[in-house]
């Protein structure tokens, strides 16, 4: 800040003084104090005589307010002009008049030196420096996420990825009550506890519990993988393929031998209890892997075991001639018709 004052002696120019709120901020010196300092390196002259120019219009300065730069006088508007600080808030010059102060090589106008966040003036007041934001000392103190309220050196708190919680403000999102220091899981729409984390998860459809990982999902229910069982021999059918026969996972077995709704089991099991036999080996079609199958009429045979039953070629693709029980092949079928015809 600088501060106006008359010079003593007739034609001297008046003193700016500026306050010292700057270690760096330049001194002010009457035309008395200037032409001493000349004196001080050059002869003696008359100081009415000497010229006494502004350094950047190189206007006479005798009889008007000056401001000392670099050992170099300016008249006022120049020093506006050429050495105002530019206000790191506001980024307008800092004026001759105006109260300049500085912090960490930034110059601030008065009233622009306030806290970030509640705009209170900083002068002669603990300051500290966040993410380049000037806060006073209460402001510098964590604030709670929840409330907005400043959170004391010393009181219970809570910090989770950078966020910071009065010890009663961290809630659970289902119960509402402080979760303090138990368990508990983020979620998009804030935290849960475990307990009521578990009851938002899906139920498994043997067991009952809640799925906290990975399952099996099957006709709009899921299920731990070590619950997903066969109803038939109750292995394990996670990873493995298996039919959908008999009833729900809550009911008995099939009865009757027929399937019931969607009862899962495995392949084995679904084959013994209600696949269809081939009508060449009499083992069960289950229609998995290698157990695709041939069709005729109500007859059903794996494709490898649909073969001529005189003379075991394969059937698949070719024609064929059912006898009864048989099928053959249109050779066998030749052959058969010739030997009848001789009898």
């Amino acid at each position: 800040m600088w501060a106006v004052c008359s010079a003593s002696g007739s034609g001297w120019g008046r003193v700016l003084v500026r306050v010292s709120v700057s270690a760096r901020a330049p001194r002010s010196l009457s035309l008395r104090e200037h032409a001493e300092d000349r004196t001080a390196r050059e002869p003696p002259r008359s100081s009415m005589s000497e010229r006494f120019d502004c350094g950047g219009c190189s206007e006479s300065l005798f009889g008007r307010t000056y401001i000392q730069v670099g050992g170099r006088p300016h008249c006022v508007a120049c020093y506006d002009r050429l050495h105002a600080s530019t206000c790191h808030h506001c980024r307008e010059a800092i004026g001759h008049d105006a109260q300049e102060l500085l912090y960490q090589d930034r110059h601030f106008h008065l009233q622009c030196f306030r806290c970030s966040r509640c705009r209170r003036s900083l002068a002669d007041q603990p300051i500290s420096c966040q993410d380049d934001q000037l806060l006073c000392s209460i402001c510098s103190q964590a604030q709670c996420v929840a409330c907005s309220r400043s959170v004391p050196p010393g009181s219970r708190m809570l910090k989770y990825e950078g966020s910071t919680w009065h010890e009663d403000c961290f809630l659970c999102r289902g119960c509402q009550k402080p979760i303090g220091a138990a368990a508990f899981v983020p979620d998009q729409d804030g935290f849960y506890c475990q307990p009521c984390h578990e009851d938002r998860l899906p139920r498994c459809g043997l067991c009952r519990k809640a799925l906290t990982r990975g399952g099996v999902a099957y006709q709009d229910q899921v299920w731990h993988r070590d619950c997903f069982l066969c109803w038939g021999c109750r292995a394990p059918l996670a990873g493995q393929p298996f039919v959908p026969q008999g009833g729900g996972p809550e009911g008995g077995g099939a009865e009757g031998g027929g399937p019931e709704g969607g009862r899962p089991h495995c392949v084995r099991c679904f084959g013994r209890l209600y696949g269809q036999r081939c009508s060449g080996c009499r083992a069960a079609i289950t229609g998995f892997g290698d157990s695709s199958y041939v069709s005729f009429q109500d007859l059903r045979w794996h494709r490898p075991c649909f073969k001529c039953s005189g003379c075991s070629v394969s059937l698949v693709g070719c024609s064929f001639y059912p006898d009864r029980d048989r099928i053959l092949c249109r050779d066998c079928h030749q052959d058969q018709d010739r030997d009848q015809d001789q009898d």
